[in-house]
Formats: C-alpha cells, sequence, structure tokens
C-alpha cells in the first residue's frame, strides 16, 4: 500500500511537471529570443531633406525619431521613472512588491484600480507582443521583461522606451512629442514640460493638455509630487515648474504641413525602389522642398477655405455638454495657462451669452467674443448648406448657447486674456503647388486642408475641369499661328449643332455680348465666345498639339468644349504648363528629388535642372504680356494686391464647382485649385477670382512682404524679360489697327512682321461702335467674372 502511495506521488509529480513544463514551452513559443532583443535596431528608414538639407521626415516602419539617451534630460528620465516604475533601477524586470501593493488597492477599491507592469514590461508589449489583455499575454510580458533586463542594461531599456512609448497626438517618442506638444528638441525640455510629457505616458488622450489642459496640470502635478517623494526635486521646485506657463500654442501642426510633399516623393519611391528599399535601405533623399513655402503655401490654402465656408454660412456647434457655470465662474486655476498666439485655431466651451459678448474657455483660459467678430455667422445652415435662418439683425444668444462646444481663433491678447473670433472647419477641399520655373523645382505641394483628415494629394492625383485657366492655351496657339494680341474677332450670338447635346449656343459669363474685340482684351476678361471662335479659327488639332507640348497629357476633348476647359488637369499639371510661358518658352522637367544617396555614398539618382525649348520665346512672351492684363485689369486684378509684376489667370467651371487661380512672376509659380471632393458646387459667384486667387494673393504676400503695393505693381523689380524678335507699335484699341492721330492710342506688343500695316480709319470705328451699342455693351468692362 505504501508503495503504491509513493508511486502515485511521483506520477502526479511527473504529470504535474510535465503540464506546468509544457504549458511554459507554449508560452515561450513565440516570446523573442535573447539575441533577438540583444540586438533589436530600429530599421535604417529613408531620411528625407529640403532644399536647404533640414531634415524633415522619415520613411520607416518603426514610428518616432530616435535620440540616444544621452540627449534625453535627465529630469525627464526622472520623471517617467517616478510616475511609471518608481523601483525601476532596483527590480529585475517584474517589481512583486508593485504587484502586492497594487493587489492590495484593488481588494480595497473593489476594482481594478492600479496596474503594476513596470518599464521593462511596457516596453516587452510595446515591441515585442500585442495590446490584448490575457493572463497569457501577461506571463510572456513577464518572461520577456526577465530576459530584457538579463542582457540589456538599464540605461539601454530606458532609451528604448523613451523611443517607443505614445504620447497622444500622432507623437511616438520622447523627441517627436517635444516637437508636438512644445515645438522644440526633446534636449530642450524644462522640468514643467518634462513633467507634463511624462504624464501623457498613462492616458494620452485624456491628459492631453490640447483636449483638457486642467486635466493635464492635475496629472502634471502628480509626477511633480512623485518626483519630490523619490528625492528628484524639492517642494520649491515642485511647485515653480507647476505655476510655469505652458508655452503650447498650436506647434503641433506645423510637423505636419510637409507631409503631403513627403507622401508625393513616399509613392515615386516606392514605385522606382521597392518597398523595403524604402523603409529599410537607409536612403538618404535631398529634395527640392522649400519649408518657407510650404508653410506659407498650407497657411494660405487654410485661410482661404476658411473664408470661402464662412460666406457660406454657420453650421452651428460642434457639440455640446452640460457645465456647472458657478464652477466656470469661480476663477481661474492657481497655475500659468497655454501662452496662446495671435491666429491660434482651438476648440472652446461657451459659458455665458449675451447680445453682443460671449464669455468662451479654450485650453483652461476665458476670453471673449464680441458681436463684430461673429457677423458673418448671421446666415445659419445644415450640412447642405442649406439656409435654416438667416438673421437680419444678429444676436450673439441666436446662434450661442451655454455649453456649446465651437472652434475659435485667437484674434488678439488684451493683456493674459484672449479676444477670440467665431470659427469653423471648411468641408471644401484645395490645393496649391509651387514651382520654380527657371529650374523646375517643385518647392512646395499642399493636397487639401488637413492631411490628417484626407491623404489625397489633389495638388497630384485629382484631375479636375480647368474652365477658362485653359484659355490662355488657346491664345498662345493663336500667337504660333499668325494673330496678335491686337486681332479682333466678333463677340455675338452663335449657334452650334452637335451630336450629344443638339443646340449649343454658348454664352459669355456676364451674358452679354461685346461686339469686334482684341484678343488682349477677349482674355484678359475671359470672354467665352471669342474664346470658342478663336479655337474654332486656331483649330482644335493644333491646340491639343500646343497643350501636350506644355505637358498637358491626353485625351483632351476634341471639340469646341475645349474653349470653355472642358478637358481634366491636376494642378501641378497645369501649373507646370502656364511655367512653359514663364520661362520663356523652355518646358523644364518638374523636379521634387534633386538626388538620392545610399548608405554606400552613392549616388543613386541625380536630377539637374533640364529642359527643352517647346514654343518660341516670342510666342511665351505674348502669352505672358496678355496674361499681365488679366491681372491689370480684368479678372485677375486682386493679385494686384500682391505688388510686383503678375501674369496670371482664373478659371471657373459649370455650377462654380471648380475655381483656379495659375500666376506666376519672374521668380516663381504657384496654381490654385479649389473645389469639394464630390463636385458639388462651391455657391453663387464663388469664381476663381473670388474662392481661389486670395489663396494666392496671401501666399505670395507670405514669402515677398517686401513687395510694394501698387496698382500696378512695381515695374522696376521683376518685370518679364523682353526677348529678341518682339517689336512694339502704337494702335487704336477700338480697332486694333495703327493709331492716328484722331484716335485714342496704346502699345501693343507684336512678333517680328506682324505688326498690322492699315491705320484705323473712321468708318472702321464707327462700325465697331455701332457693333457694340447693338448688344448695349460697355466699350470697357469693368466686371470680375472667373
Amino acid at each position: 500500500m505504501k508503495g503504491f502511495v509513493i508511486k502515485s506521488l511521483l506520477l502526479l509529480f511527473v504529470l504535474v511537471t510535465g503540464v506546468l513544463t509544457g504549458g511554459y514551452l507554449a508560452l515561450v513559443r513565440g516570446v523573442p529570443q535573447i539575441e533577438e532583443i540583444k540586438g533589436y535596431m530600429p530599421a535604417n528608414g529613408t531620411k528625407v531633406y529640403a532644399d536647404d538639407d533640414t531634415f524633415v521626415g522619415e520613411f520607416k516602419i518603426e514610428k518616432g525619431i530616435h535620440v540616444p539617451i544621452s540627449k534625453i534630460p535627465e529630469n525627464l528620465i526622472r520623471a517617467v521613472v517616478a510616475v511609471e516604475d518608481s523601483r525601476f533601477w532596483q527590480h529585475k524586470g517584474v517589481d512583486f512588491i508593485a504587484i502586492v501593493r497594487a493587489m492590495l488597492k484593488d481588494v480595497i477599491a473593489r476594482r481594478i484600480k492600479e496596474g503594476a507592469s513596470t518599464i521593462t514590461q511596457q516596453l516587452a508589449k510595446v515591441i515585442f507582443l500585442s495590446p490584448e489583455k490575457t493572463v497569457a499575454r501577461k506571463l510572456k510580458e513577464a518572461i520577456l521583461a526577465f530576459r530584457l533586463e538579463k542582457n540589456l542594461t538599464k540605461e539601454e531599456i530606458l532609451e528604448l522606451y523613451l523611443n517607443k512609448v505614445y504620447f497622444g497626438h500622432g507623437a511616438y517618442g520622447v523627441e517627436m512629442a517635444a516637437r508636438a506638444y512644445f515645438g522644440k528638441s526633446v534636449s530642450d525640455l524644462n522640468l514643467a514640460e518634462a513633467a507634463l510629457l511624462s504624464g501623457l505616458v498613462k492616458a494620452p488622450s485624456k491628459f492631453s493638455p490640447y483636449s483638457n489642459l486642467d486635466k493635464a496640470k492635475e496629472r502634471q502635478y502628480v509626477v511633480l509630487k512623485r518626483m519630490q517623494e523619490e528625492g528628484y526635486i524639492t517642494k520649491e521646485d515642485a511647485g515653480k515648474a507647476y505655476k510655469q506657463p505652458l508655452h503650447l500654442s498650436s506647434t503641433r501642426y506645423e510637423l505636419y504641413t510637409q507631409n503631403y510633399f513627403l507622401e508625393y516623393v513616399r509613392k515615386y519611391l516606392e514605385d522606382k525602389y521597392g518597398v523595403d528599399t524604402v523603409y529599410k535601405g537607409g536612403l538618404k533623399v535631398y529634395t527640392a522642398l522649400n519649408m518657407k513655402m510650404q508653410a506659407a503655401a498650407v497657411n494660405a490654402l487654410q485661410n482661404g477655405l476658411r473664408e470661402l465656408d464662412k460666406r457660406q454660412g454657420y453650421r452651428g456647434a460642434i457639440g455640446h455638454k452640460d457645465i456647472d457655470l458657478k464652477e466656470e465662474l469661480s476663477g481661474e486655476k492657481q497655475f500659468g495657462k497655454v501662452v496662446m498666439q495671435q491666429g491660434d485655431i482651438m476648440t472652446a466651451t461657451v459659458i455665458t451669452v449675451s447680445d453682443s459678448q460671449a464669455r468662451v474657455k479654450a485650453s483652461g483660459i476665458s476670453g471673449s467674443i464680441f458681436l463684430k467678430d461673429i457677423l458673418w455667422a448671421r446666415k445659419l445652415i445644415d450640412s447642405k448648406e442649406k439656409v435654416i435662418k438667416d438673421y437680419n439683425n444678429l444676436r450673439l444668444y441666436n446662434i450661442l448657447k451655454s455649453g456649446d462646444i465651437i472652434r475659435v481663433k485667437v484674434k488678439d491678447m488684451i493683456g493674459s486674456e484672449p479676444v477670440f473670433t467665431l470659427e469653423q472647419e471648411p468641408l471644401a477641399q484645395g490645393a496649391v503647388v509651387v514651382v520654380e520655373p527657371s529650374t523646375g523645382y517643385i518647392k512646395a505641394i499642399v493636397g487639401g486642408y488637413d492631411f490628417n483628415k484626407s491623404e489625397f494629394n489633389r495638388a497630384v492625383f485629382a484631375k479636375r475641369q480647368a474652365g477658362s485657366a485653359f484659355k490662355p492655351i488657346i491664345y498662345a496657339t493663336a500667337m504660333d499661328n499668325g494673330f496678335t494680341p491686337a486681332s479682333t474677332i466678333m463677340d455675338e450670338p452663335v449657334s452650334y449643332s452637335t451630336e450629344q447635346f443638339g443646340e449649343w449656343k454658348p454664352e459669355n459669363y456676364d451674358r452679354k455680348f461685346h461686339g469686334p474685340t482684341r484678343l488682349r482684351e477677349a482674355l484678359a476678361y475671359s470672354r467665352n465666345i471669342v474664346t470658342i471662335k478663336l479655337l474654332e479659327k486656331v483649330g482644335v488639332d493644333r491646340v491639343i498639339k500646343f497643350a501636350n507640348s506644355l505637358g498637358i497629357p491626353n485625351p483632351l476633348p476634341y471639340n469646341l468644349s475645349l474653349a470653355l476647359g472642358s478637358l481634366s488637369v491636376t494642378p501641378l499639371e497645369l501649373t507646370s504648363a502656364f511655367c512653359v510661358f514663364a520661362q520663356s518658352g523652355t518646358k523644364m522637367d518638374p523636379i521634387a528629388i534633386k538626388y538620392i544617396i545610399d548608405p554606400d555614398k552613392n549616388v543613386l539618382e541625380n536630377n539637374q535642372p533640364g529642359g527643352s525649348n517647346v514654343i518660341s520665346p516670342q510666342t511665351a512672351f505674348l502669352a505672358t504680356s496678355m496674361l499681365e492684363d488679366v491681372v491689370k485689369y480684368g479678372t485677375g486684378k486682386r493679385a494686384r494686391a500682391f505688388g510686383r509684376p503678375v501674369a496670371g489667370k482664373t478659371g471657373t467651371t459649370n455650377d462654380y464647382k471648380d475655381a483656379w487661380f495659375i500666376g506666376y512672376t519672374s521668380e516663381l509659380a504657384a496654381g490654385v485649385w479649389v473645389g469639394f471632393d464630390n463636385m458639388r458646387s462651391l455657391g453663387t459667384k464663388e469664381t476663381g477670382a473670388k474662392a481661389a486667387l486670395p489663396v494666392w494673393v496671401d501666399f505670395m504676400k507670405q514669402m515677398f512682404p517686401e513687395a510694394v503695393s501698387s496698382e500696378n505693381g512695381d515695374v522696376d523689380k521683376g518685370s518679364f524679360p523682353v526677348p529678341n524678335g518682339i517689336v512694339t507699335a502704337v494702335i487704336d484699341p477700338l480697332t486694333g489697327l495703327l493709331a492716328t492721330n484722331e484716335t485714342e492710342k496704346m502699345v501693343e506688343f507684336f512678333k517680328e512682321g506682324t505688326v498690322p500695316r492699315a491705320y484705323s480709319t473712321k468708318a472702321q470705328r464707327d462700325y465697331v461702335k455701332k457693333r457694340k451699342a447693338e448688344y448695349g455693351a460697355p466699350e470697357e468692362a469693368e466686371h470680375e467674372v472667373d
């Protein structure tokens, strides 16, 4: 009997040992081996640099920007250790004392109140394991933590952890977090900033200062208190840091201004070199990106789209919450606030509202909105822009209620209190492309309002109808085929029979006819009838061939609708085509990437500026000269506000679905497109001149603030050069023929051999006046169309 018991116990022991061993082997299967852990290094991705060799981004599998622990401030290391794992320097990967302490607190609270994962365990989860919450995963985490502690130093573990942990708002690792929240490198963080970042690790969304400053400060206080308890700082240090203002502003958005450009580069690299090379090959890519231009283009487009959106009306608060009015009005918390800057846009809560003033709180700071800064919102609309209510005598309480959650912009700071304006996120989209005509370098690409909300790059991939922005190509083709800027075409009612649409009776934008019209004037005012008749005379074949030579790809509509810009084209393609005019007929290859170097210093790609003459310098100059008049007195006259010689063209498609302005100076070309992704109308009279051109002007003013504002620009700076083979003649602006003492006079440019030989006669002038009078058209139009 005794022997049987002994044998049974031995068998049980073997079975239990086998089960435990099998369970352990099952657990460790899939857990990284010691060699993997010790040799862990992030794969070398592709680093991207701007035109001044500034680092702007990286394509890699691992997220974040790796920094060695030697560059991480001691205060940040201490703050993280104090609040996340105070016994980090003592335990061996798993803190059994912390586990017991956490279990006791959970029992007392009758719920899971406190976790006990060490920094080493968190690192194991972040890098090697899935985030699921199971017993098996926790056991694997513990095994891996022991392996990490056995094979890495504490400093190596901290370096890996601080470069991988998530801080919210897309920021992985301490370097990206420092840039996202404070606009500086991690090495420049002070104690207050280090404590705030360390507090985010536990729950980034909950404790984000952008989402809830009060909770962020409460968490910062906890971190500072823990640092004090651990002896890292004194009570005075903690108090001083807690009261220190935070310079947050909107710096996190500055990280993403170049993302559309980077996305364009990434796609090119993947298509040419493959995904593995891009993400693991350690390439260095030097681009034509100009960071100042990119930031200015983003800013200009966002400003323009917000203004467009406001013209449509106010869609109401983005949310609502119940608030304790007594608590909100009881005074400010005893800590330093966020330092706001003029132009910062943020979310706010309405506290109180009167007829002419509202008190709101944004980022923990109370400020005011005044009636005069909200008048644009008098028209209340739904999500489809249908007018719900139009307040003729608007009062703030008509559209704002206590507890409303709204978007605001800092207009001004009166002492330490901000004055806000009401904002709303625009629904329309847009794109900006900036190209240096002399080199073909693409200096900036903005493919939408906000990359974080829509990564689709409209600047490069959105094929949209060009509308009247295509007309310069037709007029330039005419200059290449015997026409001059002084040539006249009758602007009169016309009718065409078409197979698809039956009888087609095109109209001008103003639905008027203007009789005999010079081509220079017709382009300046974007006259549809003259352009259609010009296309008919020149020939669709010739125009398509000419457009192809400028870089506009096929297919193009093979009919007269081409005169109205019925083709689909991207902003990059159309802007590049205009660059041919700016570059005296030379088509430069568009270049985003200058050169690429591999890890062994081999040059994989070296793109030097190069081009070919596709049209004559004389044709290019005449096109530019006519486009200058578009700006001087035609549809693009708002561009005069820039204050330099500008050539450009507006464009608007049917039902205001697309708005364009492509313009250039002697130094720079920029194209702007505005529209909805679903092709719906931008709104009545939202033309290229109104919706797109202001974006262009805003961008140029940011880039050239020294430009002198005048009616005709600073003609002594940046004038377009006149090539050989161009002559001038004094003509009668009414007939386009040579002037006499009895006519009005204007100077016109011609190619040599194309100057009119006939002088303007009284009979001809009378005929032109008679025909213009028949249509009731003024001799000089002062209207702004597309």
